[in-house]
């Protein structure tokens, strides 16, 4: 009896194949319109704030006759009758997209970069558009205001929106509601207190509510607030002795690591990460990178500033979407790109929300336990993320929980374990079931039938009888 050798099992072919891949910053003088552009200016957080793109004529300018008339026409027509995001993309995001080559329309049109962040009409899906379960504040987070702005939706945690804006506008936005200008789809709410108001009503519910220990302050991205007004709300939150984890939200760590870089950033990183290790607080920066293309040596070179500034760690939280990285390779390669070459660890990745013309994004559970499955055995435990669902009314869940899932018609029932602020006086909160939606387009015939000839009843009525195994039941054989 033999035994094969170690060298002819690591010669074995495997699903996926790590390679260390060192990061490249894509050189912006390919482009037209960046062709004159300095190394100095490109570093300069005020320079890339200044030329960031928000319109198509802008788009033109940069990119020139590389791209033909369709693709500039396609943007048009999106952003007239489809986005529900404004356009925004600094130049250290844009100069992400084919990063290798100066781009013609078919390349430009097919990257991933481009696929979330600059969605054109043709995208979009013409059978379901919107899911009909999909609604502007998806997860009902402004419904679980404690204070304006402040989610309590976690017994220990809160999401704290200390500003409606962000230096870069993901056309998949969870926050459309609220987050960034109007467009012609979508009046934005607008915060009714003043900005210092709102952040002292925050800090006055959470020196009332030793409960919370965790909070996540985020927008918007805190990048696009002033940093004085940001650390003196730092400061104040790491005198409250309840608080022990503080998590900032930035995607601008990838979209304008210029702004992290900044000497008065820095300084001001050191000085609040200083004050929470003598507080016994762990200080952390999440952002929010998609594709291995977007880690470049700035981006790397900020996170690792901020490690080197005191911050205890650097997480990424993505977002699994259709033809942008709902493959095994491809979220292995983001993985090793963010873990090797930016020490920053992969966290999660969450499936895209139900919100309005999102379904050209969304993948249907099914896939998403898929490529979970595929993570594992790859990467360090601590560094494996895990794909999540976040549920109307109950939040994060591996998706491998599920309670019951109809496949063919794309519903996914989920329990959960703790109350959010609308439920306090909910008995059966806990036992109920609560329901998610697989894109249409993705399910059998039968499915697609069975929402054809269901898509015109009393959304609310659904919605309510949804939430429960029972009322489901009555809703499928109505």
């Amino acid at each position: 009896m033999t035994t094969s050798s170690a060298g002819d099992r690591a010669g074995l072919a495997q699903p996926y194949e790590y390679r260390r891949v060192e990061l490249v910053e894509p050189d912006w003088r390919r482009l037209p319109g960046w062709r004159e552009v300095t190394t100095q200016q490109w570093r300069d957080p005020q320079w890339q704030r200044a030329h960031c793109v928000k319109n198509v004529a802008q788009l033109r300018q940069v990119m020139g006759d590389l791209l033909d008339d369709r693709v500039y026409d396609d943007l048009a027509r999106d952003q007239r009758e489809r986005a529900t995001m404004s356009m925004l993309l600094p130049p250290q995001m844009l100069n992400t997209v084919v990063p290798d080559r100066q781009p013609d329309a078919e390349a430009f049109l097919a990257d991933p970069v481009r696929r979330y962040m600059l969605p054109v009409f043709s995208d979009r899906r013409s059978d379901w558009p919107s899911h009909p379960m999909a609604s502007r504040d998806s997860l009902h987070e402004h419904e679980m205001w404690a204070a304006e702005g402040l989610t309590h939706r976690y017994p220990t945690k809160v999401l704290a929106e200390v500003l409606p804006t962000c230096p870069q506008y993901c056309g998949h936005c969870t926050r459309m509601d609220l987050v960034g200008n109007s467009t012609e789809q979508v009046t934005k709410l607008k915060f009714l207190t003043r900005p210092q108001q709102r952040l002292d009503a925050m800090l006055d519910y959470l020196r009332r509510t030793p409960q919370v220990r965790d909070v996540v302050v985020s927008g918007g991205d805190v990048a696009n607030m002033p940093w004085p007004r940001l650390e003196a709300f730092l400061g104040a939150l790491l005198e409250i002795d309840t608080i022990r984890d503080i998590r900032l939200a930035t995607k601008a760590l990838m979209g304008l690591p210029q702004h992290w870089l900044a000497d008065d950033v820095r300084a001001g990183v050191e000085r609040v990460s200083r004050t929470a290790r003598e507080r016994g607080v762990m200080l952390a920066v999440h952002t929010h990178v998609n594709a291995a293309q977007s880690v470049t040596p700035l981006v790397a070179e900020a996170a690792r500033g901020l490690l080197a500034a005191g911050v205890r760690d650097v997480r990424n939280q993505g977002v699994l979407m259709a033809e942008v990285n709902d493959d095994a390779g491809a979220l292995l390669d983001l993985c090793f790109a963010l873990l090797d070459g930016a020490s920053v660890t992969p966290y999660y990745f969450y499936m895209c929300d139900m919100i309005p013309f999102a379904e050209h994004w969304r993948v249907p559970l099914a896939r998403a336990q898929e490529l979970q499955h595929n993570l594992l055995g790859y990467l360090p435990g601590f560094a494996t993320p895990r794909i999540v669902c976040d549920v109307p009314f109950v939040g994060k869940r591996w998706v491998h929980q599920v309670a019951e899932y109809d496949t063919t018609r794309g519903i996914s029932l989920w329990r959960k374990n703790y109350r959010t602020g609308l439920e306090a006086d909910d008995a059966a909160a806990l036992s109920r079931e609560y329901a998610y939606y697989d894109p249409i387009h993705t399910l059998p015939e039968e499915g697609r039938r069975w929402w054809r000839e269901h898509s015109a009843l009393d959304l609310e009525a659904e919605r309510r009888a949804a939430r429960s195994s029972r009322d489901l039941a009555l809703l499928q054989s109505s």
